[in-house]
């Protein structure tokens, strides 16, 4: 079969390597859409471990069952979980199902960015699986992962009601417009949106922001423009720049959560006043990666239910032949949002 092998951001080929074969209790799946995630292009974070065939955001159709597998058959139309937690770990127990070992080590064989991969017996066995509804396409159930990864953040950072609360989404990508859009359904009074790039700016308003600002500008400054004088109730970080990072403290407001929903770049770390953060201020950092099989469940809910737009978030869709062009979009990040990669594609 055909893969997109992974060397660096400049540099993906397309490549001959067996098709996997399945072993009791598995699947293997013909991918049909394959987004290329923020993370896929995190150049850093991988460079000791090339070449790799990235991809988790994917959609497809089983085409072979392993011995024992129930609930499943061939031609059923399915995305999945790369990784999933136990459900059993003190972290998982806890509700830190990110935290668990098990969902470390679990994976897609090989990954999304290829004619066909291996679901493994695990992935089934802790429900990492999704059927898809006859009404879902597969482009839209590549949003699966990314949107249930925006309701774990959201969920585990804010508790209280939308209604006379702002947020600020630092970092207007594809997780900032999937922020912007679940903000939406919680009933913020107003969503402010920024970003260095004017073209993902304006597709935000399309998305449900009420006001934009350009990261260039003085944000916080803005933010007090746009919020009556006051700072931002909740701020959710959608970049991993030391600027953007900077920016979420100095917008945030007193009894306010920062959200931190990106890597950083490599080697930065942030300086904190404590004190800024302890005096009569009850201001919060939190954090989440990955999501739980709930959250996915949830996720598939939202773009069935048409709740959340993310066929209207797609702006280029490619074939295995033009991962490379795809990879481009994706790492310069300029009039691009969500890039697809249909691995079958003639």
């Amino acid at each position: 079969m055909r893969v997109g092998m992974y060397y660096s951001n400049d540099d993906v080929r397309v490549e001959e390597r067996p098709k996997p074969k399945i072993g009791p209790g598995e699947l293997l799946v013909k991918v049909i859409a394959s987004g290329i995630c923020g993370t896929d292009v995190v150049e850093w974070y991988r460079r000791d471990r090339v070449p790799l065939i990235l991809g988790h955001e994917i959609a497809g159709e089983i085409v072979e069952i392993g011995k024992g597998v129930k609930g499943y058959k061939i031609g059923d139309r399915i995305s999945a979980s790369h990784h999933v937690p136990c459900g059993e770990c003190h972290y998982c127990l806890n509700g830190h199902h990110s935290a668990c070992e098990t969902l470390r080590k679990t994976s897609f064989d090989p990954g999304g960015f290829s004619e066909f991969l291996r679901i493994p017996a695990i992935n089934l066995e802790k429900a990492g699986v999704y059927k898809l509804a006859d009404t879902v396409t597969f482009e839209e159930a590549t949003f699966v992962e990314p949107l249930a990864c925006v309701i774990r953040g959201q969920s585990l950072s804010w508790q209280r009601p939308g209604k006379g609360q702002t947020v600020v989404i630092i970092g207007s990508g594809i997780s900032g417009i999937l922020h912007i859009q679940l903000a939406k359904t919680k009933g913020f009074s107003k969503i402010i949106a920024t970003d260095i790039n004017d073209y993902r700016l304006k597709e935000t308003l399309k998305f449900g922001a009420d006001h934009i600002i350009n990261a260039k500008e003085d944000v916080a400054l803005k933010v007090k423009e746009f919020n009556n004088g006051r700072l931002a109730d909740f701020v959710i970080l959608c970049t991993g720049a030391k600027s953007a990072a900077e920016q979420a403290i100095k917008s945030l407001d007193r009894g306010g959560v920062i959200l931190i929903f990106a890597s950083a770049d490599e080697g930065f770390n942030l300086s904190l006043a404590m004190n800024d953060f302890f005096w009569r201020s009850e201001r919060s950092i939190i954090s989440s990666y990955a999501a739980n099989p709930k959250e996915h469940l949830d996720a598939l809910e939202l773009i069935r239910d048409k709740k959340i737009n993310v066929t209207d978030m797609i702006t280029h869709r490619l074939s295995l032949d033009e991962i490379q062009k795809g990879f481009r979009l994706v790492s310069e990040a300029k009039e691009s949002i969500k890039v697809i990669i249909e691995p079958n594609k003639l």
